[in-house]
């Protein structure tokens, strides 16, 4: 006996939710199995090698925390997914858009911000088991962010000092990280700055550069 149209489309999605918080993976699981979602959650885990072992694996779609405690990279994690056929969904507390760019850029069709209601993770699960990406409208403004970006062209040692500088380091640790001198450290920050003013963005602050870094990835909320 061959399912009907309405049979296949009321078939639920098989889902597996990794989160290193419990407490988030079992109200998640919840609400993803409420009946109107047609979504089933076969393993609600707070580690990966537990997705891995699981008798209920590989699901449809996994949907994993992006900066998951462990020692395998997100990267990993998405291309082994693929190489399985399960699409992969990124869980993050952040929404900025380096970090939105990274989780797309490694494999993820779409990532879904821990601030969203969950109504945004149910349609973004049902996209990707039809391997299309749902964004967010904070996710897609995120990307545009993203595109339209000012390109500083900096050198890789003016970016480098400039991500230390903004995490907080002084000229001094700048200089002793990056194994030179304390003028010269210097001296890359300040043509960093010249060339972001160049380029429409002001960093000549160090309340701007943080607000930059933050933006930019380059360091993590509070």
């Amino acid at each position: 006996m061959t399912a009907t149209g309405a049979d296949v489309r009321r078939r639920r999605i098989r889902v597996a939710l990794v989160d290193d918080h419990r407490l988030l993976v079992e109200g998640l699981a919840a609400r993803l199995s409420a009946p109107r979602a047609h979504i089933e959650v076969v393993a609600a885990l707070t580690d990966w090698d537990g997705l891995l072992g699981h008798p209920a694996f590989p699901v449809d779609v996994v949907i994993v925390e992006f900066a998951l405690e462990d020692e395998v990279p997100f990267e990993a994690k998405v291309q082994h997914l693929g190489e399985l056929g399960v699409a992969a969904i990124a869980l993050a507390r952040n929404r900025d858009a380096a970090t939105v760019h990274a989780a797309l850029t490694a494999g993820a069709l779409t990532l879904v911000p821990k601030s969203e209601p969950a109504d945004e993770l149910v349609a973004a699960v049902h996209a990707a088991a039809d391997g299309r990406a749902h964004h967010s409208p904070a996710v897609q403004e995120a990307l545009d962010a993203w595109a339209n970006r000012a390109d500083p062209n900096l050198g890789r040692q003016e970016l480098l000092a400039l991500q230390l500088y903004a995490q907080g380091r002084s000229v001094h640790e700048v200089a002793q990280h990056m194994a030179t001198t304390d003028q010269t450290a210097k001296s890359y920050i300040k043509r960093g700055r010249r060339k972001y003013r160049l380029a429409g963005v002001d960093l000549g602050t160090k309340v701007l550069l943080r607000r930059h870094a933050l933006r930019e990835g380059w360091i993590a909320p509070e």
